[in-house]
This record gives structure tokens, sequence and C-alpha cells, in this order.
């Protein structure tokens, strides 16, 4: 049964035989992803600690197959995870020590899962400063996979949903990161999932000048222009931070996100008629913002108009 062959595995984690251990690992890895309902059961036989120890393996082949099973239990079994002593540490070890970009990605993408269910979680993540500099040293490296660094700009978003959480990202340099990923990087799905953390993470007072320093706001600017094919999702993402930029920041910064979009309203304004519901009510609450905190009035009144009633699709939330 099922359960059985999960404790047999599991015991077999702690033979003396290398060839023993190595050979449950590949069987684990390929059982907690080919069967869903083995995982609660290889969590349950005493696995993620084993897991865990696997990690500071000096064998990327076997980083990758213990990083690869953590990941795919922690899918149905976060709680096991967590609770496991010195977890999030070697998480941390082979995120920025292992050979094996598979285990890398294995180790981001696991940190994501847990934040993205876990709102608990992104405190105790969130405090982990080795953890968020590891995870901004991938996207700023121009020659890793496309993999790892979406996979670690995952992880990055899962951090930043935690208010706390942000400002420590904006400390260790994450704004000219994004910014500068968003500029060079034109990978499939990268700039999008770039400006989500960054929408995230301008949520916060700190962003402001470092966004002022790293060109941020002229960068968001050029994704809201008419002239570039910015995607749908990059725009929402970007009229995100403009609008979180506009809450969160003084006097200054409001000054000049204001000012940025009156350059850009027809795209702010498409993305409030054909964006998604969370797109469409951010829009129009940085149109509101951009009409009252401006002397366009005559330009914009007519825009005003049309968004009244659209109202209740504005969503306070970040």
């Amino acid at each position: 049964d099922k359960r059985r062959t999960a404790r047999n595995l599991v015991a077999k984690l702690s033979s003396v035989s290398e060839r023993t251990r190595n050979e449950a690992l590949a069987e684990l890895r390929l059982i907690s992803r080919q069967d869903p309902e083995s995982r609660p059961l290889i969590a349950d036989a005493g696995a993620v600690p084993y897991l865990s120890e696997t990690l500071y393996s000096s064998s990327p082949a076997i980083q990758e197959n213990a990083a690869a099973t953590l990941l795919n239990l922690s899918i149905t079994s976060r709680d096991s995870l967590m609770s496991t002593r010195g977890l999030l540490d070697a998480l941390s070890h082979a995120l920025s020590n292992s050979a094996s970009q598979g285990a890398v990605q294995s180790c981001a993408a696991t940190l994501h899962s847990i934040l993205i269910a876990d709102e608990s979680s992104r405190p105790i993540i969130g405090s982990k400063r080795d953890i968020l500099y590891t995870l901004l040293s991938i996207i700023g490296d121009e020659h890793a996979p496309a993999r790892s660094i979406k996979d670690a700009l995952k992880a990055l978003f899962g951090i930043a949903l935690y208010q706390l959480n942000r400002a420590s990202l904006v400390g260790l340099g994450a704004v000219p990161a994004l910014v500068s990923l968003i500029v060079r990087d034109a990978r499939k799905g990268i700039v999008e999932d770039a400006t989500a953390v960054l929408a995230q993470i301008a949520g916060c007072e700190e962003s402001e000048e470092a966004m002022r320093k790293a060109g941020g706001l002229e960068v968001l600017g050029d994704l809201l222009d008419e002239k570039t094919a910015a995607s749908t999702r990059m725009r929402e993402n970007a009229v995100g931070a403009l609008l979180n930029l506009a809450r969160c920041g003084g006097e200054r910064g409001r000054k000049e996100v204001g000012e940025m979009g009156v350059k850009v309203m027809d795209v702010i304004r498409e993305v409030g008629e054909n964006g998604s519901p969370k797109g469409k009510a951010k829009a129009v609450e940085l149109l509101k913002f951009v009409v009252d905190g401006n002397e366009y009035e005559n330009e914009v009144r007519e825009l005003r108009l049309k968004f009244n009633s659209m109202n209740d699709f504005i969503d306070h939330s970040i």
C-alpha cells in the first residue's frame, strides 16, 4: 500500500549506503510528482527533515532530487515543511550554493508555494535576509536561466505580499534590481512578473526615493506609453505600481505620479475599460487621483464622468 511504500522509502534515507539513499530519493521524487495522494503520506512518514538535510549535499544531482521532492510536498504538506527546524536555512543554502539550476529553481518555487498559501509564513521568510538577498542576486544575474529568474520573482512576490517585508526588500536593493531587469530582459513572462513584484514593493513609503534614484517612474511611464508593445498584464502592473506610489509616497512622489499619469492617461483609460476586474479598479482609482491632483480638469472631465459608473469596481487593497 502507498503508506507502507512511503515509510519504506523514507527509512532508506537514513541508510549508511549512499547508493540506497540516492535510489530512495529518486523514487520519492518520482512518486511525489506523479501521485498527489502520496505527498501527505511521504511527509507524515518523516521525509522532510531528511530532504532538508540533503540540500547540503555536495552532489548537485542529489540536491536537485531533494529540492524537487520538497517542492512536490509543499503543494499539500506546507505545515510539515514550515515546522521542520532548519528548513529555511537549508533552502537558503541550496539557493546560493547549488551548482544545479534545477535545485535553485525548485527551492525558489518551494518558497513561493509556501508564501502564497500560508500568510503566517510571510513575516518568517521575510525576516531571513539571506534568502531575500539571494533571490535578488538571482534576478540580477544576466546569465541566469529564465526559469530561475521567474521562480525567484514569484518567491519575491510572495514575500512582498506582507507589508513589513517591502521596506526590507527596498533596503537590499530590490527596486534598482527590478527596474534593471524590466529594462534589459525581453524573455517571455519575465517583465510581467518583475512589474508585479515592483507594484507590490511600491506599496511602502521607503520605495519612493528608491524609485526616483532607479528611474522607476520613467520605466513605468514607458510601459504605459501607447508606442510600446507592453502586454495588458504589464500595463496593469504599471498602473498598480503608480497607484501604490501615490498612496504611500510623500507629497513630491504624489506630484510626480500625477504628472506621469497625465502623460499616459489614454493607456490608463484603456486599462480601465478593458483590463481584468482588479486592473480596471486600479486604473479608475489612478485616474481619479490624476484628475483630482492636477490642473488638467478640462482635459479629463469627460473621463471622470465616464468612470463614475465604475466606482463599484474600486478595490482599495494593495
